[in-house]
């Protein structure tokens, strides 16, 4: 089990307000009220979807992703830019790997707000093992939904480092500390599993 506790003092002190909540149903909630009359945009990020913020902000926002039908030139040019992780360290590291881009250059630069969501399944306790999960677990787990023919989506046990024309590791990003191109950037931690 994590150390909360000592992952939202790394986290604070790598420069990102860090909050905890029990539940998926509390941080949206958090997230639905601290949200409002905003451009928001999003990546392909299961965690989002599985809070119901696509749904739920888009209501009272101009909200940006494929699933609306908007593409990610809009997404990346928006306000505010919500995503998840594919690995984060008790030591305060923040891993991501992308296919396109667009996902992980939103988690740099560009955005005045960013917020990442992640459920307690992707905390683990140092920089090498949220590293090693975001590659052997997230990616395989990502390419098998996305339908690839990649080796580690048909025998999805772990990172092949392929050379298939469908892999979707392209892209590595490492949040050591808070991108200076973003005004406020906030990591929600959730007590439950969400996302892969």
């Amino acid at each position: 089990m994590a150390d909360i506790h000592a992952l939202l003092d790394n986290l604070r002190r790598n420069g990102f307000s860090a909050v905890y909540f029990d539940t998926a149903g509390e941080a949206a909630a958090y997230l639905d009220q601290k949200l409002d009359g905003r451009t928001i945009g999003m990546g392909g990020s299961m965690t989002i979807q599985e809070l119901g913020l696509v749904e739920r902000l888009s209501a009272h926002n101009q909200f940006y992703c494929h699933w609306t039908g908007a593409t990610a030139a809009q997404a990346n040019a928006a306000e505010v830019y919500l995503c998840s992780v594919n690995g984060l360290a008790e030591t305060g590291e923040i891993i991501n790997i992308d296919g396109t881009g667009n996902r992980v250059s939103s988690t740099i630069y560009g955005h005045k707000e960013l917020y990442l969501v992640v459920g307690v399944n992707k905390v683990e306790p140092d920089f090498e093992k949220a590293l090693w999960r975001a590659r052997n677990i997230a990616s395989p787990k990502n390419a098998k939904r996305l339908n690839r023919n990649t080796p580690c989506a048909v025998k999805g046990d772990r990172c092949y480092n392929c050379d298939s024309p469908e892999r979707i590791c392209r892209a590595l990003t490492v949040l050591w500390r808070k991108p200076t191109g973003i005004d406020f950037a906030e990591v929600i931690v959730v007590g439950e599993a969400l996302g892969l």
